[in-house]
């Protein structure tokens, strides 16, 4: 008999939720190591290391003063250095997929930078978003889209998202035609790629074949994810997909059955609502609504990282706040392979 779900019946309990870090800008994606060592990304230009005992250090080639939400949200989220999804490479160096400069970068743990790729096939690459590594050390990365500023491309009618994949082979695309691609996962046979396509509200996944080449193409789980556009995804070790639905600021769960359980809800209703309004007419989204939307506890909500000795500790990223909230989760997470 197959044991009962973790997740069923189980939402987070906003008293129990805790914070590390300070003065963080842009906590959109954080790593965790198994000596509980966090690595949140910065939109000064690097990433943040935050100890165990709570002392943090900018890590970045040269600080960036770009980011200020109070003065200028608008440039600040939108324009400059935005170092967004993170993966470490196999030496431990960390590669940041930066969706402001519009490249692929790696950064040692001292701070020494290099740009690895900002163009394909002669063009552009245009927003990087993610990167990931798998367990036979090849790079997975995903472009959300070649507008910028990338606002204007939370739409529902565009699909020009792809995603590369650098191997020995070198740098290439493997899919595209995607609604906004962010994050991606694999399962724990590294058998499917699931993709989160923010404006389509829904996770596609695809096998993975032995040479990298992606087929059978579907949706997992519902069509349609609900208010919010699906932002960040990670398994849990019960074969859950957490989903992060930014500026709703809900976070879900895509059960192995294909159901959807809703974990928390931190949006406010009014301004959701604008959103989604806004978001049915298939024009470009005004910044002046995409501002107003968020909740309180990570406005933005953006990822989900397990960590903690257990990897029940679950850390959520986000672009609006200055620290990291987390919780215990009742399942632990899938492993990333820096974990194994």
């Amino acid at each position: 008999m197959k044991p009962s779900n973790p997740l069923r019946g189980w939402q987070v309990d906003r008293e129990a939720i805790s914070w590390t870090g300070h003065d963080l800008q842009r906590p959109e994606c954080i790593l965790a190591e198994r000596d509980g060592t966090l690595w949140s990304a910065d939109a000064r230009g690097g990433v943040m290391r935050i100890d165990p005992n709570g002392t943090q250090q900018l890590i970045a080639p040269k600080a960036d003063k770009h980011f200020d939400l109070s003065a200028d949200a608008q440039t600040s989220l939108l324009q400059g250095t935005l170092p967004n999804g993170l993966a470490f490479a196999e030496n431990g160096d960390i590669l940041i997929s930066n969706f402001g400069t519009d490249a692929l970068e790696l950064m040692t743990r001292q701070g020494e930078y290099k740009l690895l790729f900002n163009s394909l096939d002669g063009k552009p690459m245009g927003k990087v978003n993610f990167v990931l590594r798998d367990s036979r050390n090849r790079i997975w990365i995903t472009v959300s889209t070649r507008i910028n500023p990338w606002s204007d491309a939370l739409r529902s009618t565009l699909q020009d998202g792809y995603i590369c994949l650098l191997d020995e082979k070198g740098l290439r695309v493997v899919a595209d035609g995607f609604s906004f691609t962010n994050e991606i996962r694999l399962d724990a046979k590294e058998e499917f790629l699931y993709v989160a396509e923010t404006t389509a509200k829904r996770v596609s996944r695809l096998r993975v074949q032995a040479d990298g080449s992606l087929t059978d193409r579907e949706v997992y789980g519902p069509g349609n994810l609900g208010t919010g556009l699906i932002d960040g995804i990670t398994f849990d070790s019960f074969g859950n997909l957490w989903c992060t639905m930014i500026f709703a600021d809900r976070l879900v769960a895509i059960t192995p059955e294909g159901d959807a359980l809703t974990l928390l809800d931190d949006g406010d209703p009014a301004t959701t609502a604008q959103f989604e309004a806004d978001f049915a007419t298939g024009k470009p989204m005004p910044f002046s609504t995409l501002e107003k939307t968020g909740g309180k506890i990570a406005p933005w909500l953006a990822s989900v990282t397990f960590g903690g000795p257990d990897l029940k500790t679950a850390y959520l990223g986000h672009l609006r706040g200055s620290r990291i909230p987390s919780f215990q989760s009742p399942v632990a997470g899938l492993p990333m392979v820096h974990w194994k």
